[in-house]
């Protein structure tokens, strides 16, 4: 669980740094929850100005329905973070699931 956290930190802190259309798609504000599927626990917290913030993690799936949600293994997210695993290649196998609404998803497609 430690490690899944510390792979949000560092994916909050690429987001931050990023520029051009990247650093566009992730300046949203945005409530998010990150469920890792294989420790069944939920991280939640915001989207907002291209950080991601944490505010809670609870024991199963997300309890309200944030306006983006991720969830993947634990493995798969330190992968992606790392740059071993494509987000959208995870994402199209269904290894990684997004879900959003249309709008949130043609703006975070610049992200994949």
């Amino acid at each position: 669980m430690e490690e899944c956290r510390s792979a949000l930190d560092k994916l909050s802190d690429n987001l931050a740094r990023a520029e051009g259309e990247v650093h566009s798609a992730a300046a949203l504000d945005r409530s998010l929850s990150c469920h890792i599927t294989d420790l069944d626990v939920t991280f939640a917290g915001r989207l907002r100005s291209g950080r991601i913030e944490v505010h809670d993690t609870a024991s199963g799936p997300p309890r309200e329905k944030a306006q983006i949600r991720l969830a993947m293994k634990g493995d798969d997210l330190v992968a992606m973070v790392d740059g071993e695993l494509n987000f959208a290649k995870a994402w199209a196998s269904g290894r990684v699931r997004l879900e959003a609404g249309f709008r949130d998803l043609l703006r975070l497609r610049t992200l994949l």
